[in-house]
């Protein structure tokens, strides 16, 4: 009775285990595309702004995450802050979207696609694009709620407004996981796109 006890317990205890495993969401890697000429990125002062903004209306709280992300991978790059009052020697635009979508089943395997299209916005929640699609398995299952984003981020020259770099990244999670809050897709985003920068000019790089 004692073994069979301690079976039972031990089988209880494996049941836990599966079904947690069975809950686990499966995250697909973020993807990025980076363009530039080859040449090698200056370094400078840089300032984040939206790519549009709006007379009298504050950035919102979720702009200031992309924001925050970007420059956060912009100054581990090399690129510094301008000191108050000074005139920053390139502007960083940032432009953003988030969507929910329906996916898969819990652990089974999705992925995302990035596709171009232009970018027409970064002030509340607005402007990006998402021109990508996600590819979904064939299969039975109970779908779960995902969260989409898109960052688009162009560094510019402020004296005559020439970019310099652009890039594209999109990434996809649960939307009750961790994975799917605003800070933690940003700074996913953020890191995918600025991964090896500037990176090899006009590839897709997958980033977990």
């Amino acid at each position: 009775m004692k073994n069979m006890g301690g079976m039972i317990v031990a089988l209880a205890a494996a049941g836990i285990s599966l079904s947690g495993c069975a809950t686990t969401a499966i995250t697909p890697p973020a993807e990025a595309i980076r363009y530039h000429l080859g040449q090698p990125i200056a370094r400078g002062t840089v300032a984040v702004e939206p790519l549009q903004t709006t007379a009298g209306i504050p950035p919102s709280l979720e702009y200031r995450s992309y924001a925050a992300a970007v420059e956060a991978e912009l100054l581990r790059n090399g690129y510094s802050r301008a000191t108050p009052g000074a005139t920053p020697e390139y502007v960083a635009t940032v432009a953003f979207r988030r969507r929910n979508d329906v996916g898969p089943p819990r652990r089974s395997p999705f992925s995302i696609g990035i596709g171009g299209g232009g970018f027409s916005g970064g002030r509340r929640g607005g402007g990006v694009g998402l021109g990508g699609g996600i590819g979904f398995p064939l299969g039975g299952g109970r779908a779960r709620e995902l969260v989409v984003s898109e960052l688009a981020v162009t560094i510019k020259r402020r004296a005559d407004l020439s970019p310099i770099w652009e890039g594209n990244a999109q990434a996809a999670a649960d939307v009750r996981s961790s994975d799917g809050q605003t800070d933690a897709l940003a700074a996913r985003l953020a890191r995918a796109l600025f991964t090896a920068f500037p990176g090899e000019s006009g590839r897709t790089i997958e980033v977990r």
